[in-house]
């Protein structure tokens, strides 16, 4: 069934109906991704019509580029079919240099940016911080005193930010029952079950009461940490998430269109995944890391330069050896430092990741930006991840002449 056919019709068709039972299943998220506004609840997330970012397309042939993986040899063609991508831009010193779209997306349609969209997160709080709104150090229980029960109990907002809580929490994508499960009911992104009470995401934080080790250990991936941050950034500056990213990211980064974020049945903000945006913007939230937090027409400090160094240069890595997902990039230097993935070395690469392939990656030494959104089957496929890691690589040297 291809994406043309899901959803056709009036009404459509049994077989091609997508509901908030199917829509992160094949075939059916093809559709969904760009259409999460007609499943789940939502708030807006306003740029500025009168400040849009200028984004010269100067176009590079990328037709001879070509890489080996897993014994065959792939072309830019071959890599985004096989990946499964919905569109894919890249910008070179703030010029797009390719921009491809597929499955009915194009530059203004917005897809759900799933798990990148913490790495929003993690610039807005670089913001509050720089602002001396909140302090990292501080105990999540002073902005959030409901989970002091749980197993958020001493943690830190940096071991939140960096994925170090010591929670008991198994963000196993193929569960069928469990927390996780509970989770996205709590966030209306599953259907009530028959006797199922309704429920929110403030509410389930409080069932987590479990730990699993110690705050400020390994990398222990755990998405509603992410979830009760943006609850932290609400507290600390007294307004809703998505009116902070709109007026302290979007906005001032001079965003190309607006963006939503999904919201539970009382308002809370899927933080940890559910942005959805345009491509143009995604590669603008990726720019900023280029430029060292800076962003705009007028090139402004939207993000303090600190949070920017400290994100590329101050993470663990032997906490991410440790961690649950070293085993999905293999031999790769790394470190997550406040909600971004990098890549150390002597041209470190930041990187958010959604699952179903949604990414974006920031060189700042080479000045290059890729984002790339995604409708892969499932939800983490260690081969298409270790093929994306490739092909980015592959570009990468490609631009910068290496």
């Amino acid at each position: 069934m291809t994406s043309r056919e899901l959803m056709a019709g009036f009404p459509p068709e049994m077989e091609g109906q997508v509901t908030l039972a199917n829509w992160r299943q094949p075939p059916f998220n093809r559709w969904s991704f760009t259409h999460v506004r007609e499943l789940i609840p939502t708030a807006a997330i306003a740029n500025d019509p009168a400040a849009r970012a200028e984004l010269p397309s100067v176009p590079v042939d990328l037709g001879g580029l070509t890489f080996d993986f897993d014994g065959a040899r792939y072309d830019l063609a071959s890599f985004l079919a096989e990946t499964e991508t919905d569109g894919m831009l890249v910008l070179r010193a703030g010029e797009i240099v390719c921009e491809r779209y597929g499955k009915g997306m194009d530059a203004a349609t917005p897809h759900i940016l799933m798990s990148a969209s913490k790495s929003v997160l993690g610039l807005l709080a670089g913001v509050l911080a720089g602002r001396g709104v909140l302090a990292v150090e501080t105990p999540v229980t002073e902005w959030v005193p409901e989970v002091a029960g749980t197993a958020w109990a001493g943690a830190t907002l940096r071991d939140l930010l960096d994925m170090r809580v010591g929670i008991r929490f198994d963000e196993d994508y193929l569960a069928s029952s469990g927390p996780i499960i509970e989770y996205r009911k709590a966030q209306g992104w599953d259907p009530l079950a028959p006797g199922d009470e309704p429920s929110d995401l403030r509410s389930f934080f409080r069932s987590l009461t479990e730990p699993n080790g110690r705050h400020g250990g390994a990398f222990h991936y755990v998405s509603p940490n992410t979830d009760l941050l943006g609850w932290v950034l609400e507290r600390a500056a007294g307004r809703r998430y998505p009116d902070l990213v709109s007026e302290l990211l979007w906005r001032p980064m001079g965003a190309t269109a607006p963006a939503y974020i999904t919201v539970d049945r009382l308002g809370a903000p899927r933080a940890a995944g559910g942005m959805c945006a345009t491509l143009r913007d995604l590669a603008l939230v990726g720019q900023l890391v280029v430029d060292r937090g800076r962003g705009g027409g007028d090139g402004a400090q939207i993000v303090p330069a600190d949070w920017i160094g400290d994100l590329l240069e101050a993470g663990d890595p032997e906490a991410w050896n440790a961690g649950d997902f070293a085993p999905l990039l293999p031999g790769m230097e790394a470190h997550y430092r406040s909600k971004w993935y990098v890549r150390r070395g002597g041209a470190p690469m930041a990187f958010g990741v959604g699952v179903f392939g949604q990414n974006v990656f920031a060189d700042p030494e080479n000045g290059i930006v890729i984002a790339k959104t995604s409708s892969q089957p499932a939800a983490l496929d260690e081969r298409l991840i270790s093929l994306t890691m490739r092909g980015v690589e592959a570009i990468r040297r490609h631009l910068a002449g290496g």
